[in-house]
């Protein structure tokens, strides 16, 4: 795995990645302490509605701002975006109104939905062997995990020493070096898209995705990691130290145990994928998901909630991972941007649903219902996947072109009454916007 570190400029960007992650981590817990001093004990609401905020920019923006990155240089964008970023994270600790960590929040959030599936659609461009490429995506998930674990044992030995004012600062810094790491390197240019309306270009990733079959299952699939995660996310402070009447070591030890696992089936995820297909793995992970939340209705103690989280991490990695791949193989350089876009906006809409509700719900009657539900909820997701996600996944399809003019690079293959059939890797784009039927 660690023989692309070769590679400088991926070295380069994923050392931005990590940096930039431990910096947002450190801004997450500044930010919940930041809203207990404004709003003392209202502050899960200030933080409830600064992650729904959050939801709504990724949702929001990153549609958009594909459409009008596309003819922007990569490195200039993914620069300016982590310069925004610090500058937002530098203002956070002067601010003494609640709405102001609102504006701030929203400005922040809006520029990582830009920046992130920008970043995303240039490891392949990077990277452009697949078995590089599932490599990458294995580190990228492994830097996810680390940042959970990392940031708050960081800003835990950081808050014996300074103010929690000042953990703002290792985010700034975090960002900037995130910008010169970028700035170090050589990027690819985008590929020259053709001249296309805001509303096409906008729209497009969006169309691509929803048209491409494996692409409406990793679709479901997200669903189904949205509802069985937010129960893990949103709850396990509640569970611990509410039900079980813990500390909040407990609740720390017992996310480490969701970290575990996420790392342990990334680090196993790359060999995994020489052998099995990316629909095998990632249904196996969301199935482990939904076992993993009926058996939640049993749980008994600290020891086996941590098992259960452990195995809901191994299957919340598995599913989510080779995302990556799936859109790669689904789009062309050019439209990448736009499809990495539509995957980041789309699964986070599942998020702003279940993040609420897995609160509500625990809330309101208790967490064997909170289990249930949302494990019923990722149930149904899992057979939605399974039913529009084909068992054979084709990349090489044979389809039919209609009323080409003599001489158009698809105008090859075997005559028909209709048109020209033949075969090549198949993506939907402008020449062929409606998946074949021969592809099912």
């Amino acid at each position: 795995m660690l023989s692309i570190f070769a590679n400088r400029t991926y070295r380069h960007l994923f050392a931005a990645q990590v940096i930039a992650l431990i910096g947002t981590g450190l801004a997450t817990v500044a930010l919940g302490l930041l809203a207990f001093d404004l709003a003392g004990n209202n502050a899960g609401v200030v933080m409830g509605a600064a992650l729904a905020i959050k939801m709504v920019a990724y949702v929001g923006i990153a549609p958009i701002a594909a459409a009008f990155a596309e003819r922007l240089p990569k490195r200039t964008m993914l620069v300016s975006l982590d310069v925004i970023r610090a500058g937002v994270a530098l203002l956070l600790p002067f601010v003494s109104q609640i709405w102001e960590v609102y504006v701030l929040i929203f400005v922040l959030q809006a520029a990582s939905a830009a920046f992130t599936p920008t970043f995303q659609a240039t490891i392949p461009d990077v990277l452009p062997d697949e078995a590089d490429y599932t490599k990458a995506l294995s580190l990228s998930r492994l830097a996810y995990d680390m940042e959970s674990l990392v940031s708050p044992m960081l800003a835990a030995a950081l808050l014996t020493v300074m103010s929690f004012h000042n953990l703002f600062t290792g985010t700034v810094l975090g960002f900037l070096a995130s910008a010169l790491l970028v700035v170090s390197v050589v990027l690819p240019p985008h590929a020259i898209p053709e001249r296309r309306s805001i509303y096409d270009r906008t729209t497009r990733g969006i169309r691509i995705y929803l048209a491409t079959p494996r692409l409406r299952g990793l679709l479901a699939v997200n669903v189904a990691v949205s509802a069985a995660a937010s129960m893990v996310f949103v709850n396990t402070v509640v569970i611990i130290q509410g039900g079980m009447g813990l500390t909040q070591s407990a609740v720390a030890l017992v996310l480490a145990s969701f970290g575990a696992g996420s790392m342990i089936a990334a680090l196993a995820l790359p060999s995994l994928l020489s052998k099995l297909t990316d629909r095998r793995v990632m249904l196996s992970g969301v199935g482990l998901l939904v076992v993993g939340m009926f058996a939640g209705t049993l749980m008994m103690g600290q020891n086996s909630l941590m098992a259960l989280w452990f195995v809901l991490g191994l299957g919340y990695s598995a599913a989510q991972t080779p995302s990556g791949r799936l859109l790669w193989r689904s789009s062309h350089q050019e439209d990448r941007p736009a499809l990495f876009a539509a995957q980041f906006a789309l699964s986070h809409v599942s998020w702003l649903v279940f993040y609420p509700l897995a609160g509500w719900l625990g809330a309101h009657y208790s967490m064997t219902v909170a289990f249930a539900v949302l494990g019923g909820a990722a149930a149904l997701a899992v057979w939605a996947a399974f039913r529009v996600w084909p068992s054979i996944d084709l990349t090489e399809i044979e389809h039919e072109h209609f009323n080409l003019p003599e001489g158009h690079i698809h105008a090859t293959g075997s005559p028909t009454p209709n048109g020209i059939r033949h075969t090549h890797p198949f993506v939907v784009d402008d020449y062929h916007p409606r998946w074949p039927s021969s592809g099912h």
